[in-house]
């Protein structure tokens, strides 16, 4: 089951981590960060002298990746989970009941065992009530309503004529596979695939209650289906580019336009009274208005039982668990075993009731002092951003007012979002985990389409509050930072103060530097989409994106025989390491400028610390095709190398791996 999510992702936030599987991550609480101590090893790999303890201390895992954001994240969870326990056992306020009684149906394993298929026999039942194609438009709205999206998804995101506000975007979705092209594809290992996918449906379809006799023939009216919305939608690269989905049309004419969807009907369903939307595929859209009138209803029936089964078995009984786990655990997602029943859980928490969640975490894990400390930090690196931009060669005289300008309009969010929600829902009780989970859906769904149509977007996060995040959200220029980002490794009270800065203080550096740089300047300080940078700023930043990928291109990926790190690839991540380092060592130095070389030691270490992981050579050769930002090590030492003050910290010689000459090093605000 997916809740309704934003579908301009890529304008809205970007993330300055990106953890591993908390699933395999230890859960053990580190000892506050200390500095590293000078020595031959220092100057030659500081990454491997700063993590020497952890390495030491975490052998490379089976499969995967283990990492020190990935502990961060597994602790953040073992946080939750005490919570959950503790509403289960003595809640203290009517959400902490509805947590407290949630969690504890999940957990409940009998329960849920003797429930079997229960939860989704009403959703069945309205399936099997389909006659005729005038039953099966509103078949489809009221499955969207308990946020189940089938045949086609419907979200909110912001409106790209108005950033503070959100639209109801229809896009393309409503398929079992992960992409659209698996559908056309004719190479052996798709059509395996797909077989196996074919394998996948007759369980689902089997546990449902459809008679043997007919599995065979429901399972080839469910692809077929399927295929035909595949051939309509448009391939998920055209889909990264916000403007590309976005293309508002009036509400009042998609009844006469679609009149076998009846969307019009559709939004009334979920609430939506705005009087447009974006729709950005008709030739989808008209496609799909036509299945449903011309496609027997029975086919219709066979795919929506098919999709409710399929969103719903995780949180059914085992032979449902079994059945998904088999396709989408092992097969799509390439997962040996299955997580502990209490995480399964958990997930199933955060995915309906997150917000819920989010409020109760932050309300017990993160103090005012804490907060405070955040917000001063992160105010000192911005001060020092706009300090650079004042000076920086990379911005004519218009830009840089135009950056001061953003920068001084910025809005630092630390712990929660300002939540607009309603937390009041429907009882749950313990009897029922899947009814559960579709009453917490059902809430999140409600509340989401409450964004759509009103200027709320300033007042909502698309991150949770209980997973660690770290954000630079471009659309409404904030900064935001997740309560469970504030722990050790990246900030905690014990920390020594120069490893607080160069942890979290360069993190926000990495994250606000996005504010100016070739993503930041399609958005103005008043909200605009629109590209304030001049041809002469374009060519500016792109010499230096080639200096970065020239500095970064001839470095070895680590685990991965023969192979480089891909320059191009992650040239605008490295972009935001190097300015991360330098803004936040700034930023220290403004507010210390007595500092002594112990600070200068913590501060590189702090930076060093957070990115120790350790890597299989599986997992090493997926990210070295595919991840935006550079391994471990290189993220550690790379920008550390551009400072001449980290050399001088660790009396490193020129000339050594950890110092290059002055004239070698890459700095992004000379």
């Amino acid at each position: 089951m997916t809740p309704p999510r934003p579908l301009v992702l890529a304008l809205a936030v970007t993330l300055a981590i990106a953890v591993a599987s908390p699933s395999s991550e230890a859960a053990k609480r580190p000892k506050p960060a200390r500095a590293s101590h000078a020595s031959g090893q220092a100057c030659s790999d500081f990454y491997a002298e700063a993590n020497k303890g952890w390495l030491a201390a975490n052998p490379m895992p089976a499969a995967g990746a283990v990492s020190v954001l990935g502990e961060l994240a597994m602790r953040a969870q073992q946080q939750q989970k005490q919570l959950l326990d503790a509403a289960m056992a003595s809640p203290q306020n009517d959400t902490q009941k509805l947590l407290g009684d949630f969690w504890a149906s999940g957990l409940d394993e009998a329960a849920v065992e003797a429930d079997g298929a229960k939860p989704i026999a009403p959703l069945l039942s309205r399936i099997d009530g389909i006659r005729s194609s005038k039953d099966i438009a509103p078949a489809i709205a009221a499955l969207h309503q308990v946020g189940i999206p089938v045949a086609f998804q419907f979200g909110a995101d912001v409106d790209l004529r108005d950033l503070g506000r959100h639209l109801g975007y229809f896009n393309q979705g409503g398929l079992g596979l992960p992409d659209p092209a698996y559908y056309t594809r004719t190479d052996a290992d798709t059509q395996a695939l797909v077989a196996r996918y074919g394998d996948y449906i007759r369980k689902i379809l089997a546990l449902s209650g459809v008679p043997q006799a007919q599995i065979e023939t429901q399972t080839a009216l469910v692809l077929d289906l399927e295929r035909k919305l595949a051939q309509a939608a448009r391939p998920l690269a055209e889909l990264r580019d916000p403007r590309n989905n976005f293309a508002p049309v009036p509400v009042s004419g998609l009844g006469r336009q679609y009149r076998n969807l009846q969307l019009d009907a559709f939004l009334k369903a979920q609430g939506i009274n705005d009087d447009s939307v974006s729709l950005a595929n008709p030739a989808m859209f008209a496609k799909i208005d036509n299945l449903v009138g011309t496609l027997k209803p029975a086919q219709w029936q066979a795919y929506l039982r098919f999709r409710v089964g399929d969103a719903m078995a995780p949180y059914l009984s085992k032979p449902w668990r079994d059945a998904s786990f088999a396709f989408r655990g092992k097969i799509l997602r390439g997962q040996m075993a299955e997580a502990p029943r209490w995480q399964q859980v958990l997930d199933a928490i955060n995915l309906a009731a997150g917000p819920m969640l989010g409020r109760e975490y932050a309300a017990t894990h993160l103090t005012d002092a804490n907060r405070r400390d955040a917000e001063q930090i992160a105010m000192q690196v911005r001060d020092a951003l706009k300090h650079a931009v004042s000076n920086s060669p990379l911005l004519g005289e218009a830009a840089r007012t135009e950056a001061t300008k953003k920068l001084e309009r910025l809005r630092i969010e630390i712990g929660v979002p300002s939540y607009d929600i309603d937390f009041s829902l429907q009882p749950m009780g313990r009897g029922s985990f899947g009814s559960n989970m579709l009453i917490a859906s059902t809430w999140r769904h409600r509340q989401e389409m409450r964004r759509i149509g009103k200027n709320s977007a300033a007042r909502r996060w698309d991150v949770l509050p209980q997973q660690p995040a770290l954000a630079y959200d471009i659309a409404q220029n904030r900064l935001i930072v997740t309560a469970a980002m504030l722990q050790a490794p990246v900030l905690d009270p014990a920390m020594p103060e120069g490893n607080r800065y160069g942890a979290f203080g360069a993190l926000v550096g990495h994250e606000l530097s996005h504010a100016i740089d070739s993503r930041g300047h399609h958005v103005d300080a008043d909200g605009n989409v629109r590209d304030w940078w001049s041809n002469a700023e374009t060519t500016a930043w792109d010499a230096l994106g080639q200096k970065v990928v020239a500095l970064y291109a001839p470095l070895a990926y680590p685990g991965v025989s023969g192979a480089k790190v891909n320059g191009t690839l992650t040239r605008d991540e490295n972009i935001a390491d190097l300015a991360g380092v330098q803004l936040a060592f700034a930023a220290l130095h403004a507010a210390q400028p007595n500092a002594t070389t112990q600070t200068d030691k913590a501060f590189f270490t702090g930076w060093a610390q957070v990115w120790a992981q350790r890597v299989t050579a599986g997992e090493a050769q997926i990210r070295a095709q595919q991840d935006v930002r550079a391994p471990g090590e290189w993220r550690a030492n790379v920008p550390l190398m551009q400072q001449a003050a980290f050399g001088k910290a660790f009396a490193c010689k020129i000339g050594t791996p950890m110092q290059p000459k002055a004239e070698d090093r890459v700095v992004v605000f000379p």
